[in-house]
């Protein structure tokens, strides 16, 4: 059984280590073919939203052919800009976004003066744009062209892009989701070479998720089940009762660290809280903490308190193994990786809940037996005492 338990953890950790890798799936840039025959010499396969940009940089008068292409459907919008002052971020970013009504697509040029709700009238970029832009849709995706001339003749260019829902005919607010929060890099259009903390902030956020579904839903639940089905087995005493604090401390100390990188992302992401998915983790911290307490308090198997003890360790630990399966799959649903993560862990947990019940069904009657063979040597032990006496 325990053999087979840290199989199961190291299969599972496996899988969910997978979440580390960028969640985009981008198209092959190099692979892309435009109407008119345009070619461009560069492209880049954006980190998120399965957006692409192509472009060729003209060193002779600083500009730059672009070709943005990202996948939406007709009744939604994408967008693409720079941000020549502001930073990676959208605010005070010039953009140019793509929309579509009654079956024609169009282009706007606006800049973003705010985030909350911005005008997005037409506007007069604060950079050069040569030729104006042009956009089609086809195949599921918007692809807009334009030429534009670098901010500050500088080949190192902050860029932003975006993808949300029409309602209307109107551009409505693009979706929370981490994809569409994580939407910016630096980019040179000179090497190609692109930067984008982002991406270290979306890796984090994948670290944040395997850190918390291996301590919380993996490892806590296996360190229960030794607990629950191997202390039957008297060739298993004292074996058990470590795997069990094994499994529980590593789980612990996993998941307190994967708790505290979930504060600290959440102290960046002002404005943005999860506010059921962070209640969730609080108090599963707070209840694993009183579980290592627990072990402090111990008392004796033969003390007059074990009873109540026990009440307080079981009820306390179930509680943060149900609590942690809630908040994972609330977790799965903020990140939003592809559909191959939650099955995964749907498996892991029908796997666990699986061994569960075998071991309810061969370690029951062996417990029954034991109370029988307990309670037989209790009553002759009393029957001799007062022949004794």
């Amino acid at each position: 059984m325990a053999h087979t338990s840290w199989l199961l953890v190291g299969a599972a950790a496996a899988m969910l280590l997978l979440l580390l890798a960028p969640t985009a799936t981008a198209q092959d840039c190099l692979s892309a073919t435009f109407s008119g025959g345009r070619t461009f010499g560069k492209c880049n396969s954006m980190p998120t939203l399965s957006a692409t940009l192509h472009w060729t940089y003209h060193p002779e008068n600083g500009t730059a052919d672009i070709a943005f292409r990202a996948p939406s459907s007709s009744s939604g919008w994408v967008g693409w800009g720079l941000n020549p002052t502001g930073g990676l971020s959208m605010l005070h970013s010039n953009v140019f976004i793509a929309s579509q009504s009654s079956g024609v697509a169009s282009v706007l040029m606006t800049k973003l003066e705010s985030t909350v709700s911005p005008s997005l009238q037409p506007e007069t970029l604060s950079f050069g744009v040569p030729v104006g832009p042009t956009v089609e849709y086809s195949g599921g995706a918007y692809t807009i062209y334009a030429t534009i001339k670098l901010p500050g003749n500088n080949t190192v260019q902050n860029t932003v892009w975006q993808a949300g829902p029409l309602s209307g005919g109107s551009i409505q607010q693009h979706p929370q989701a981490p994809a569409n929060l994580a939407s910016t890099q630096s980019l040179d259009f000179l090497s190609g070479t692109s930067i984008g903390p982002s991406n270290s902030r979306l890796h984090r956020k994948n670290i944040h998720g395997v850190l918390n579904a291996v301590a919380w839903g993996i490892l806590i639940p296996t360190g229960a089940i030794i607990a629950r089905y191997l202390r039957v087995f008297e060739s298993a005493d004292p074996a058990w009762f470590y795997l069990h604090i094994a499994c529980q401390c590593s789980g612990y100390i996993l998941g307190v660290a994967g708790w505290g990188l979930g504060l600290k992302l959440g102290s960046e992401s002002v404005g943005i809280t999860y506010q059921p998915h962070r209640n969730i983790g609080i108090a599963i911290f707070s209840l694993a903490t009183l579980q290592v307490f627990a072990l402090l308090l111990r008392p004796d198997t033969k003390n007059k308190y074990r009873f109540y003890w026990n009440i307080y360790h079981h009820s306390v630990g179930y509680s943060v193994i149900v609590l942690s399966a809630i908040n994972i799959f609330k977790g799965l649903d903020i990140l939003q990786p592809s559909s191959g993560y939650k099955t995964a862990y749907i498996v892991i947990l029908a796997t666990l809940g699986g061994i569960a019940v075998c071991l309810e069904a061969i370690t029951w009657p062996i417990a029954i037996r034991k109370r029988k063979r307990d309670a037989d040597k209790a009553s002759n032990g009393t029957a001799g005492w007062q022949q004794g006496a």
